[in-house]
């Protein structure tokens, strides 16, 4: 009787344990079919094709969250190229990484009466009293990460917020780790809960790890982008102390924070292909690039395609300076690994997609 119970129970457990089985298993497998098409090429057009011919001469201001970020630099400089194509006057002001700077950026961009500012990396809802400020001198107003998700930001006169979707940034992200690990990743991740789309994409890439049922997420660090040179270093080490092997993959929703890890990962011992395996869920800066391409502590990013993103900025504003309505463009997610840096990076060490956008936007405004 005892030996038949045993046999039953043995046999319920299998029962229970198989659906489990399963469905990890198809979790795997669907990860890692995200991430096999987020890292396809980007070489296809597939925003606007028809809007508003160029506008007459306008003069742009970009206020740029800090310059050493390499996401806001990029978009500054597509803003710049695409601005001098279609006859605009361009200018910057840096809000240096605080809140207060970016705060006193954006006044004096006011101040300047342009016909348009560029928030470039600010939280919108943060720096509402001066974006209120601006709209009601009649300046418009467009953003790039100024919030949690693409187009107009809801509570605040901006225009359209340019990003791409930042959930599924954060699921490509975890995708990866879900992938490469088999289904067995321990996994730190690292946000900032300054910037309403920095925290929303740190606690979607938790949740993602959190349906992995052979996954753990060892901890959820909140630091601050602006503190990264000084704080992660130290917290690197702490937690390589905290959790030794468990420790196989790092997420984190801008490449800043890996600028900062290598030496503390090399130190012990780790190689630079070894674990944690560093992935980036934004923005695909330069150093990041250089990472990837030799296998230095990263092992993927989430870029945007920043030029692009500067050109589209630009097409917005001229929409809006024509009366008419945000062109509705969200870019896709891609996904740049070692496997296929080669073609997305190519020597510039940034994603700038070959599909000729520039091009489609030239032709919208008739400048061609």
């Amino acid at each position: 009787m005892r030996r038949t119970l045993l046999m039953a129970a043995a046999s319920a457990a299998c029962l229970t344990l198989a659906p489990l089985a399963a469905r990890a298993d198809s979790l795997v497998d669907e990860a890692k079919a995200v991430v096999a098409k987020a890292t396809g090429r980007a070489d296809k057009w597939d925003g606007p094709t028809t809007g508003p011919k160029a506008v007459g001469k306008k003069t742009i201001v970009y206020v740029a969250g800090d310059m050493r970020n390499g996401g806001i630099l990029g978009v500054s400089q597509g803003v710049k190229e695409a601005a001098g194509v279609i006859g605009w006057t361009y200018r910057e002001i840096d809000g240096q990484g605080t809140v207060s700077g970016q705060a006193a950026a954006l006044s004096q961009a006011v101040a300047l009466k342009p016909d348009a500012i560029i928030v470039g990396g600010s939280d919108a809802v943060e720096q509402k009293a001066g974006i209120e400020d601006a709209a009601k001198q009649g300046i418009t107003l467009v953003g790039w990460h100024a919030g949690a998700k693409p187009g107009p930001l809801d509570g605040v006169p901006i225009f359209a917020n340019i990003t791409t979707d930042a959930m599924q940034v954060a699921k490509v992200a975890a995708m990866k780790a879900i992938a490469d690990s088999d289904g067995k990743a321990g996994v730190v991740i690292f946000a900032d809960s300054t910037y309403a789309i920095a925290i929303a994409k740190g606690r979607a890439m938790e949740a993602e790890i959190k349906k992995c049922t052979g996954c753990s997420v060892l901890a959820f660090e909140d630091t601050p982008l602006s503190d990264v040179s000084t704080r992660i270093p130290q917290l690197t080490t702490t937690l390589l102390q905290q959790n030794g092997a468990k420790w196989t993959h790092s997420l984190a929703i801008n490449d800043l924070y890996y600028d900062f890890m290598p030496p503390a990962l090399s130190a012990a011992g780790i190689a630079g292909d070894g674990d944690p395996q560093n992935i980036s869920a934004g923005d695909g800066s330069e150093a990041a690039y250089q990472r990837i391409r030799a296998r230095d502590h990263q092992a993927g990013t989430v870029p945007e395609p920043l030029a692009m993103q500067g050109w589209q900025i630009v097409d917005e504003l001229n929409r809006a300076f024509s009366g008419q309505k945000w062109s509705g463009y969200v870019p896709g997610v891609h996904l740049v690994t070692p496997d296929n840096i080669a073609f997305d990076g190519g020597p510039k060490n940034v994603f700038d997609p070959d599909n000729g956008y520039r091009d489609a936007y030239k032709k919208i405004w008739g400048v061609q």
